[in-house]
Order: structure tokens, then C-alpha cells, then sequence
């Protein structure tokens, strides 16, 4: 289903996301009208490999690439730098791209299959996220083309940190689990 532009909402590492193919700009697009989301905002990227950052132009440093190794796969969203036009509509015009390789056996499997997926929160922006599915289904009904249902999740959105030139900055959040592997330069 997500080969072919559809859309769905399915537990994450984090919280529930509403997914499609990171490689489709038909889904993207969709995913930024059901969520009513500001379209300067950029989505985040679930990945599985180093590969899938190259596939994307993502560029890291191997000083970057080390410090990653040591928080991947796991709740953290990277910002990168990844200038290539054709992901105009994944980068929104900022040239940069967030990608997180999520830990969760069960996603990795999914991820494998369907390759890069956007994964925002199931929400419409402004809204709490979902913990369910009823919750998902009640924002969003028939126009998702399928639901994945894992239970409750009360999860918190993932830790988000711009890593450019050398340094780490934290966006958003950050675990304490996270700020002790995190070193603050790349």
C-alpha cells in the first residue's frame, strides 16, 4: 500500500505517526493537507541504514558519523544537510532533512519493506497526538488508507538535533539517556 502513494497510521518508536513513502511526493503532499500542516515545516525521515542517508544526498561528516553511531538507532531525529532539488518537497527549501532510525525491531521490519518513510505525529498540527487508533481514526477516519493498531502508546516525540559544521545542536527535547552519548561536537 505505501508503494503506491497510500497512507497510514502505525505505532512508531515514539508516538503513532500517519506514514507514506519518503520517496512520494504525491504522499508527502497528502500527509501536509490532512495534518493542516505549515508547509515550511519539514517532515522527519525514518530510516534503516547509512545507505538510506545517501540515498537522500544526506551530507555527514565521519566525525558526525561516529558521534551517530552512538545515539542510532534510537529516539533521536538528525537534521542534515541534504541540498539536492529533488527533495524540494521533503526539505521545504531549507536544504536540510531530519531523519531518525528508529530502534523498534518491528518498525525496522516494516521499514525494510516500504523503504524511507515520512512519519510526522497522527494529528492534525496544533492537536495532541494520538495514543491510539480510535483517537487516529477519529482525526483523520476513512481518508487513511490503513491503521496499524499498537495498543496505547503515550510516548513522547523523538529528540531533535541539527548537526552541521562540526556541532550538535539540540532542537528539541533530549532524554537523559541521549545527553550522555551525545557529545557535543561531532
Amino acid at each position: 500500500m505505501i508503494k503506491n502513494n497510500e497512507l497510514g497510521v502505525i505505532p512508531t518508536d515514539t508516538l503513532y505517526g500517519l506514514v507514506g513513502s519518503a520517496f512520494s511526493p504525491k504522499a508527502v503532499e497528502k500527509i501536509y493537507q490532512l495534518k493542516k500542516r505549515d508547509p515550511s515545516k519539514p517532515l522527519i525521515v525514518l530510516i534503516t541504514s547509512w545507505l538510506d542517508l545517501e540515498k537522500f544526498g544526506a551530507e555527514i561528516s565521519p566525525a558526525g558519523k561516529k558521534n551517530l553511531k552512538k545515539i542510532w538507532p534510537g529516539p533521536v531525529s538528525v537534521i542534515l544537510p541534504a541540498k539536492n532539488k529533488k527533495f524540494t518537497y521533503l526539505h521545504r527549501g531549507t536544504q536540510t532533512i531530519a531523519f531518525r532510525w528508529p530502534r523498534n525491531e518491528q518498525l525496522q521490519k516494516i521499514l525494510k519493506k516500504t523503504g524511507p518513510l515520512v512519519a510526522p505525529s497522527a494529528n492534525p498540527e496544533g492537536l495532541p497526538p494520538a495514543t491510539t487508533v480510535a483517537e487516529a481514526k477519529k482525526y483523520f477516519g476513512r481518508k487513511i488508507d490503513f491503521y496499524k493498531n499498537g495498543g496505547k502508546i503515550t510516548g513522547k516525540p523523538s529528540t531533535l538535533i541539527k548537526l552541521q559544521n562540526g556541532k550538535i545542536e539540540i532542537i528539541r527535547g533530549c532524554p537523559l539517556d541521549a545527553k550522555k552519548k551525545i557529545n557535543r561536537r561531532a
